[in-house]
């Protein structure tokens, strides 16, 4: 997900440095679950861009957590999100039972759209983010959620990195949008680099779409939530489409969304960021 305080990060230090659970983390107290983000994190720090990304040993009870959230999403995905991600679920093939690794996936994603996913073990910046996918490469975490809250997680992790991301990335259309933001980023002054990131959030991580009449959901953070997938109908205000509006309409990632914009269709969707960036809306008051 895309905040200051809900990225990964890429970090000089070493692990015990970076992995620093706040208090109210789910895994706090377990000195199991802390060890596994060390070991997870120090994979990440001594991967070398462009090398092939070293697989997690991920152990049982990671692989559980990952087939119960899973399975929950996948009763709730053809209901709720617009048929062309359906359609790309196929495509990619996340296996339900376990966690796969990122380099697995990075096969699709290379040969259909030219993106890849690198590991990173902590915090980044938007800028930073965004700058890595107009680059081709999407920043992403390689630790799961902690077992007592399945259904939560304080900070975006391989579930929502791989069922939320991935899953998308794989049209050729949205990997390319991703692009288009992220080369915006880099030329970005701090105003601009706040609207290119409130448009961020409103379409790749939370975008709905209308389809036959209703409302799907398009978005990564949509996808990868068993309660925001369900509920984003009833519990947000869904407003129209207006990119003016959503690029000066602040998020918070803390909560659920209060707020969410829908396209008239995915087509739309894509057509209409892909022109805001490359006409330099972003610039624009």
């Amino acid at each position: 997900m895309l905040s200051h305080d809900l990225l990964p990060t890429l970090h000089a230090g070493g692990p015990a440095d970076l992995v620093q659970l706040d208090p109210d983390h789910p895994g706090f107290r377990d000195p199991v679950y802390r060890q596994r983000r060390l070991e997870i994190a120090d994979i990440a720090l001594n991967h070398a861009t462009g090398r092939p990304v070293p697989h997690a040993p991920y152990i049982d009870a990671e692989h559980a957590v990952w087939a119960h959230v899973t399975g929950l999403l996948r009763e709730l995905h053809p209901q709720r999100v617009c048929r062309e991600l359906l359609e790309l679920q196929t495509l990619v093939g996340l296996p339900p039972d376990h966690i796969p690794q990122l380099e697995d996936v990075n096969t699709v994603l290379g040969d259909v759209a030219g993106f890849r996913m690198e590991p990173v073990a902590g915090l980044v910046s938007t800028r930073t983010f965004l700058r890595y996918l107009g680059k081709r490469v999407f920043l992403s975490t390689q630790y799961i959620r902690h077992h007592s809250k399945p259904l939560y997680t304080p900070e975006p992790d391989v579930l929502h990195e791989l069922i939320g991301h991935a899953s998308t990335l794989v049209h050729p259309g949205i990997a390319e949008l991703n692009r288009l933001l992220g080369l915006a980023a880099a030329e970005a002054d701090p105003s601009e680099m706040d609207r290119i990131a409130n448009v961020y959030w409103y379409t790749m991580e939370f975008g709905l779409v209308e389809e036959d009449g209703a409302v799907k959901a398009f978005g990564a953070g949509l996808l990868s939530s068993v309660g925001e997938l369900g509920g984003y109908d009833t519990r947000s205000t869904l407003l129209p489409w207006d990119l003016r509006r959503i690029a000066a309409t602040p998020y918070d990632p803390t909560t659920f969304q209060p707020h969410l914009f829908v396209a008239p269709s995915f087509t739309r969707l894509l057509v209409d960021v892909a022109r805001w960036v490359r006409t330099g809306g972003w610039r624009r008051d």
